[in-house]
């Protein structure tokens, strides 16, 4: 296999964002993606999509971005580099639907390199049901497993712990959902070539409307009440937090200069909090209980 140029990935990722939001568009059947162009002043820019008010999705975000110069201080310390210009890009997804039984779910798929030979791949999908099926969560978990046992025998092994340490509120003590894959800083090893992560990056980012249907089809017309969509109204509350207190990549966009519109795009377009809520409904119990590290989703 040739190995990949950032040129090379970069125009992929921009394949991939046009292919997601046409894949989105006709699932949703009513909304369209309007696109906004930004240019970064210290090098690069990106393609920021939003979608709202749709017949699936309340409020989503497709974002591309391709951005270089000198490597601000604050990266070279978090992730001990040497000085030396970057470039990074890559493409990001968040949706949430507006139906409480419907989850939401984030994808990033991306890759940086420095002009010192220094690169890696990073990305993953997770799910965040507002309300856990637990049939839901295993098909869910199968889909990304099929994909990673295609690649390496050891990746969803690897990324699937991963995701859960990830995808955790500190605070809260719980886990932002059901998880899924999360793997960051892969580069060159014994027998895994660049060529090798760059094909498994591509099938995790072409998985996103195919995993994204299965896991609506059967939800997205379900009846759900005014209880309802005020649990799922808190459970963005807590997407929040972590979107602003944990997640490493608002840091990082925030810490080069980002577009502050495109990183916090991933935000609900309405969230709750209620001091020492806890819901009698069994069903939102139920979740709450699931809410934890370790669970192993595919012999639920």
């Amino acid at each position: 296999m040739i190995t990949p140029t950032k040129d090379t990935i970069k125009n992929w990722f921009k394949d991939l964002q046009d292919s997601i939001c046409d894949g989105l568009e006709t699932l949703d059947g009513q909304s369209h993606f309007v696109e906004d162009q930004w240019e970064r002043p210290q090098g690069g820019g990106g393609r920021t999509r939003t979608l709202k008010n749709g017949d699936l999705i309340e409020k989503g975000g497709v974002n591309f971005s391709a951005v270089f110069g000198p490597t601000p201080t604050k990266i070279l310390e978090a992730l001990k580099l040497q000085e030396s210009d970057f470039f990074a890009t890559g493409v990001s997804i968040v949706l949430h639907p507006k139906n409480p039984w419907v989850p939401i779910i984030h994808m990033n798929v991306r890759y940086f390199e420095m002009d010192n030979g220094v690169w890696w791949f990073g990305g993953g999908i997770d799910l965040t049901p507002h309300i856990i099926i637990p049939e839901q969560a295993v098909l869910f978990h199968l889909s990304l497993k099929k994909v990673c046992d295609s690649h390496n025998p050891s990746y969803y092994e690897e990324f699937k712990p991963w995701a859960d340490d990830y995808f955790y509120l500190g605070h809260r003590k719980e886990t932002r959902g059901i998880g899924g894959i999360f793997f960051d800083r892969l580069s060159e090893k014994e027998q895994i070539s660049k060529s090798d992560r760059w094909e498994f990056v591509k099938d995790v980012g072409s998985l996103f409307v195919p995993i994204y249907t299965e896991a609506v089809t059967d939800l997205r017309e379900k009846e759900w009440s005014d209880e309802d969509k005020k649990w799922q109204e808190i459970r963005r509350g807590r997407y929040v937090e972590f979107n602003l207190v944990h997640d490493k990549g608002t840091k990082f966009g925030l810490d080069t200069d980002g577009r502050t519109e495109s990183i916090l795009v991933s935000m609900p377009p309405q969230a709750q909090w209620h001091y020492d809520f806890k819901s009698e409904n069994q069903q939102h119990k139920q979740t709450q209980s699931l809410l934890k590290k370790g669970i192993d989703w595919i012999n639920y």
